[in-house]
């Protein structure tokens, strides 16, 4: 943008700041923001052409990661980090990353929380799962993840939920109509318009499926920050560190690895 511009989103944001309330979720705060961004700008989906550019980027690293799943000794262990090493494509994190070095030190790193067991034990006697996606380029290794998971456990049924409009770089269900993912999993348009699933706001489908799964897979700080108070649900946090607010929450570092369990 050109300096006017700039300024012009500065000051309306700056407008926007006294009417936080202290009692939402940050993702429930910033979505009007964005929204108003959106609309000084007219630009309906804001991170477009970067969030291709993840996409196409994260698809270029799949097959040494299907090989490093092949050869490992835990396959899911190792499925797991690598869908957690994807949630590093996150734009509106302070935390900068470079993808390739990611993938690789997330392999050689231990959970900081390490839930992995329960949520094995967990699918093992789940048929029902609602998977909870972030991020554009995030979704790729999710894809990988989810076909691990349908080989190990055969009988699962995964439910994919996306965002229903554009906010921030996260996946959309209109970006991923004609995507692989539909082989594997059924495409749910949640919608929810924040970064971050708040319960309340999905549709009647989604909250059916949301209620009665069996084991619900959270990825992202987003979805985290909307529903780390909702202990009763069978819900697994896979998520990186990326900001100070999320790693005080957590007790943990900026840059540690989670897989966390709800209950």
């Amino acid at each position: 943008m050109d300096e006017r511009t700039t300024k012009k989103v500065l000051d309306e944001s700056a407008k926007m700041l006294p009417s936080f309330s202290m009692e939402k979720t940050p993702p429930k705060n910033a979505t009007p923001m964005y929204q108003m961004i959106s609309d000084l700008l007219g630009k309906h989906d804001l991170y477009y052409e970067v969030k291709q550019k993840s996409i196409e980027k994260a698809e270029a690293f799949i097959p040494n990661c299907k090989n490093a799943i092949k050869k490992s000794s835990n396959p899911f262990l190792t499925a797991t980090k690598i869908a957690v090493a994807g949630n590093v494509i996150d734009l509106a994190s302070e935390f900068e990353f470079d993808l390739a070095t990611e993938l690789e030190k997330v392999l050689k790193t231990d959970f900081a929380i390490d839930d992995s067991t329960m949520l094995f034990e967990k699918l093992k006697k789940s048929v029902t799962i609602v998977y909870l996606a972030d991020n554009a380029g995030e979704n790729v290794f999710d894809r990988l993840y989810i076909e691990t998971l349908k080989h190990l456990f055969p009988d699962i049924e995964v439910y994919y939920f996306v965002r229903s409009t554009p906010i921030i770089n996260d996946i959309t269900y209109d970006e991923l109509k004609d995507d692989a993912i539909n082989k594997i999993a059924t495409l749910v348009d949640s919608g929810v318009q924040t970064p971050g699933i708040i319960i309340e706001d999905l549709n009647e489908t989604a909250r059916v499926l949301f209620e009665k799964a069996d084991c619900i897979i959270s990825k992202g700080m987003g979805n985290f920050e909307c529903l780390s108070e909702n202990l009763e649900y069978p819900i697994y946090y896979l998520l990186k560190v990326k900001c100070n607010v999320v790693a005080n929450e957590l007790k943990k570092e900026v840059g540690d690895i989670i897989c966390k369990s709800a209950q």
